[in-house]
């Protein structure tokens, strides 16, 4: 009897330990057309609009405007941190070449000069942004894909927005006038007074093109299907008589400087020439730069009391006015900030915040920059000095009636082509126009061939 009780007893304990066991559990019975839902992916936590943080670069000019700006801006967007990196623009842009937007040292959002837009997105540097919403949210644009904006556009994406404007205008030293007879009040011939009066270095690209343009010489185009062009592969005698008398008259300015041993050919002693001679007492009457020189002209021009403002135009070559570019810089955006579009955003909200026209006078006095979308009623009746608002008005005279620049990355190779071209005068000594211009077309030829 005990036997079997004791079998009993194990049976019993064998069933219990059993019932303790993992119970399984019922298996799932899909409904038709019912979704399981998934195990959620663990995954970073969304940062939040106080985490945010970007990076903004400014000239040690700048400085105190942007400070202003991001002032403002942090205290309407709160705990958004904005770093400024303060450092010359094109020592910034040299770092983006000579290593990648991902470089710790390159800002989020920087200066470029239009003419760089191509490269830069050519080399995947510059995330593109929703200028025409920050267009709108600043406003003062008339057209805004007429002017600079639309310069920086490319297969319908922008990728800056305008900064400033830029074009070239004339300053004259009144006291020099007077004494050499010429009236300001009328137009000056390049080659006044034997190519004394007018101080222009010719040879650099950047001045050269205001006396190419006078008659339209189109030194490298494109055509709409990408390909290139330039009037400068034309024999002598297909240029045509207004552009024929453009090179006649930049010879005679290269001859009578030439003649006279003055260093207005030499690419290194022409500079430092021109602002002796611009010096009050001296001949020199007209020069040409933008509103970055005025500071130091006006200190060769009697302490600004012998300094002029004038149109580019008030220069002519045989009889056309001188005509630069509507150039500019803008503001960018690093291609990193592509995957954050809320810190992208954050970054084009700045920029509004930096070019609203409301702070115009600000950013003239600190960079000596004229916003495009500021009207220049703004500039006018502010409380600039009266030789800060004749620049103004000067530079929006001539940028008005100018050419737009051209961006396309090949142009690049005009300024030495032009500048060797020019140069090889001196060594070559050509006895005609036709001699010169072949001189200068024989470089421009080996440049096309390079394409």
């Amino acid at each position: 009897m005990k036997k079997y009780l004791s079998l009993l007893l194990v049976f019993v304990l064998l069933f219990t330990v059993a019932a303790c066991g993992k119970k399984e559990e019922p298996p799932v019975v899909e409904e038709p057309g019912a979704e399981v839902p998934a195990e959620p992916e663990k995954s970073a936590e969304e940062p939040s609009e106080s985490d945010k943080s970007f990076s903004v670069q400014a000239e040690e000019g700048w400085k105190s405007y942007y400070e202003a700006a991001i002032e403002r801006f942090e205290a309407n967007n709160p705990g958004v941190d904005v770093e400024l990196k303060v450092v010359a623009s094109f020592d910034h842009l040299d770092v983006i070449d000579s290593t990648d937007p991902t470089n710790e040292d390159v800002a989020d959002v920087f200066a470029l000069p239009a003419d760089r837009l191509f490269g830069l997105v050519g080399n995947e540097v510059l995330a593109p942004i929703d200028a025409n919403a920050i267009a709108d949210k600043v406003g003062g644009f008339a057209d805004y894909n007429a002017g600079l904006g639309g310069a920086f556009s490319m297969d319908g994406e922008y990728f800056a927005f305008p900064m400033n404007i830029e074009t070239l205008i004339a300053y004259a030293n009144t006291a020099n006038a007077d004494e050499v007879g010429i009236d300001l009040n009328e137009a000056i011939e390049l080659n006044a007074l034997d190519s004394t009066a007018v101080l222009i270095p010719s040879f650099d690209a950047w001045f050269g093109v205001a006396v190419a343009n006078s008659s339209e010489v189109e030194l490298l185009g494109m055509e709409e299907d990408g390909t290139l062009y330039s009037d400068m592969t034309l024999a002598w005698d297909e240029l045509g008589s207004e552009k024929q008398a453009t090179f006649e008259e930049l010879y005679t300015y290269w001859k009578n400087n030439f003649d006279a041993g003055t260093p207005m050919w030499d690419a290194e002693a022409a500079w430092g020439y021109m602002d002796s001679q611009f010096a009050t007492g001296e001949k020199g009457v007209l020069r040409i730069s933008g509103p970055w020189d005025a500071a130091s002209f006006s200190e060769q021009a009697g302490n600004g009391d012998d300094l002029a403002i004038l149109p580019l135009g008030s220069i002519t070559v045989a009889g056309k006015p001188l005509n630069h570019w509507k150039g500019g810089w803008g503001l960018g955006v690093n291609v990193r900030l592509e995957d954050d579009p809320q810190t992208l955003q954050l970054a084009e909200l700045f920029i509004a915040e930096l070019m609203d026209p409301a702070y115009a006078i600000d950013f003239y006095k600190a960079a000596g920059k004229i916003m495009e979308n500021a009207p220049a009623e703004v500039y006018a009746s502010s409380d600039l000095p009266q030789s800060d608002k004749n620049i103004i008005d000067n530079v929006l005279a001539s940028y008005e009636n100018a050419p737009a620049r051209p961006l396309f990355t090949e142009w690049g190779n005009v300024w030495d082509t032009w500048k060797n071209g020019l140069l090889s005068w001196s060594a070559e000594k050509p006895e005609s126009a036709e001699e010169a211009y072949n001189l200068l077309k024989a470089s421009f030829d080996a440049m096309m061939m390079s394409f």
